[in-house]
């Protein structure tokens, strides 16, 4: 769950798109067993996390016509409560998507100094 903010436009947009599917498979109720145990998702964050990436895209001047429930993304019934309030480890998805994306790796740069404790401060571009 990296700041959609650091996010290059084809990761920004594939996520968006990425959280629509989850939903569909939360409706239908699918295991996400798979996407949990690889620390791919938040279950219990759907909802916030479309959010974000919703707010940013319209911050960007794209066009968001598709907001999800809050009903839909607590369609958890199907999950073990474990499974629900899995968390990621977000500075190993960050260090994961900088190491496969050099843009996101810039924006992110461009907008965060990264200090030695491994906190943020943020940086006026």
């Amino acid at each position: 769950m990296t700041d959609p903010t650091t996010m290059c436009r084809k990761h920004l947009l594939g996520e968006h798109v990425e959280l629509h599917m989850l939903v569909g498979a939360l409706r239908k109720g699918i295991s996400l067993y798979g996407y949990i145990k690889n620390d791919l998702i938040e279950p219990s964050m759907i909802f916030f996390r479309h959010k974000q990436i919703a707010e940013e895209m319209v911050d960007r001047g794209y066009n968001h016509k598709s907001p999800l429930s809050i009903k839909d993304t607590m369609r958890t019934d199907h999950l073990a409560p474990y499974q629900v309030m899995h968390r990621i480890n977000r500075h190993v998805a960050r260090e994961d998507l900088h190491s496969r994306c050099p843009e996101c790796k810039q924006r992110h740069d461009q907008m965060y100094d990264d200090n030695q404790s491994g906190t943020h401060t943020w940086r006026m571009v």
